[in-house]
C-alpha cells in the first residue's frame, strides 16, 4: 500500500507573478520571464555588513555584525543566507554573527563541477568557509548550519577540529545514516534527493522546464506566507532558479550528497572519528525527522563526543518558524551572558 506523507495542514500557497508584463505560468521559461527583485541585504540585515571574500577558490558572499565571539551561520536548500535574518538580529547581541552563501548558491561564487563531485563535497565547502573566517579575522569560530549547512558544518568539525569550538546543527542526521536508512517513507518525502541527484543534466532541465511548480512545493510544505517568510525572500529564493548555473551547483550538491560525501562519512565512521566539539541538535518536531528517526538525538551520540539537544515546535525550517527560540537555544548552548541587569 502507497501512503501519503504530509507534514502539516497548509492554507497557504505561493503565488508568483511576473513583473515584466508577460503571462507567467509553469511552461514559461524563467529565465525569460521571471520576477528579478532581489532581496537587498538593508531589507532584512539592517546594520550588517556586506562582504565579498576572495577564498582560495572564488568569492564567498557573507554579512556580518557584532562585537562578541565569532558565530558562522549556514543556511540550507534551496535558500541562501537570508534565511537566518530574524535569528541573527537576536543573536547579534551577544555574538559576531557572520551570515553566508554557501557555494553555488546565493551570490557566492560557482564551484566547477567535476566528474567525481568533489568540488561540491561538504569538505570542499568546509574548507571554502573556513578561508572566509580567517580573511575576517576568526581563526576560531562556532558554527550553526542548518538543512545542507549542517552537513558542511559538521564535515568542517570532522575536518577542521582546531578550527570549530562548537557545532549546531537543525533539523538533519549525518549524510551516511540519511542513505543507510533510506525507505519507502524517504523516497515519498524526501523525493527531492534523488531527482537531484541524477546525472546532468536531466534534472537541471527538469528544474529549469517547472521552476514554479517545484518551488510552490516546497513553499506549500513549510507553509510559506507565514510572518517568517518575507515576500521579497521568497522572491529571491525564486529568482535564483531562473539561473543556469545555481540550478547546476544545487543538483551537483544533491549528486556530492549521494555519493563522495556519503564516502567520506562511511569512511569516518569506519575509522572511528568523531566530533570533538560541542554539538548542538535542534529538529523541528513538525518536520520530517520525526517521521524517520525515532531517536535523532541517539544517532548524533554516535558521532559526537558531547551532544545534546531537543526537538522545537517547528516544521523542517527552524529558523524561520521560531527564530527566537532558535536563537535562545544557540546562545544558551554557546555560553552568551544572560540578559538584564
Amino acid at each position: 500500500m502507497v501512503q501519503t506523507y504530509r507534514l502539516r495542514d497548509r492554507g497557504a500557497r505561493l503565488s508568483c507573478h511576473a513583473t515584466s508584463g508577460q503571462a507567467s505560468g509553469p511552461h514559461r521559461r524563467a529565465s525569460a520571464w521571471w520576477p528579478r527583485r532581489r532581496c537587498t541585504v538593508s531589507t532584512v540585515y539592517e546594520g550588517f555588513e556586506r562582504h565579498d571574500i576572495e577564498v582560495e577558490r572564488g568569492a564567498l558572499h557573507a554579512v556580518s555584525r557584532g562585537e562578541g565571539p565569532p558565530l558562522l551561520l549556514l543556511h540550507g536548500f534551496p535558500e541562501t543566507h537570508l534565511m537566518w535574518h530574524a535569528a541573527a538580529a537576536e543573536l547579534v547581541r551577544d555574538f559576531t554573527v557572520v551570515a553566508a552563501d554557501l557555494p553555488g548558491y546565493g551570490d557566492s561564487f560557482r564551484p566547477v563541477a567535476a566528474a567525481d563531485h568533489e568540488p561540491h563535497s561538504k569538505r570542499a565547502f568546509a574548507r571554502d568557509l573556513v578561508q572566509l573566517m580567517g580573511a575576517l579575522g576568526h581563526e576560531r569560530f562556532a558554527v550553526a548550519g542548518h538543512d545542507r549547512g549542517g552537513r558542511v558544518g559538521y564535515r568542517m568539525a570532522l575536518d577542521a577540529p582546531d578550527a570549530v569550538t562548537a557545532l549546531a546543527v537543525l533539523d538533519i542526521v549525518p549524510t551516511a545514516e540519511v542513505w543507510a536508512r533510506a525507505d519507502d517513507r524517504f523516497a515519498l518525502v524526501y523525493w527531492h534527493w534523488g531527482l537531484l541527484a541524477q546525472a546532468p543534466p536531466h534534472p537541471e532541465e527538469m528544474l529549469r522546464a517547472a521552476p514554479e511548480t517545484f518551488f510552490a512545493h516546497h513553499a506549500e510544505m513549510v507553509g510559506a506566507g507565514a510572518a517568517g517568510y518575507p515576500p521579497e525572500l521568497l522572491e529571491d529564493y525564486l529568482g535564483r532558479m531562473g539561473d543556469r548555473t545555481a540550478l547546476q551547483a544545487m543538483c551537483e550538491d544533491y549528486r556530492a550528497g549521494a555519493t563522495i560525501d556519503r564516502a567520506l562519512d562511511e569512511a569516518d565512521r569506519a575509522a572511528g572519528r568523531r566530533i570533538e566539539c560541542p554539538l548542538l541538535v535542534l529538529w523541528g518536531e513538525q518536520g520530517a525527522l520525526p517521521i524517520f528517526h525515532d531517536d535523532v538525538l541517539g544517532i548524533w551520540r554516535e558521532w559526537a563526543a558531547d551532544a545534546r539537544g531537543e526537538a522545537l515546535p517547528a516544521t523542517h525550517f527552524i529558523a524561520e518558524d521560531v527564530p527566537e527560540q532558535t536563537a535562545a537555544r544557540l546562545a544558551a548552548f554557546l555560553g552568551a551572558r544572560p540578559s538584564g541587569p
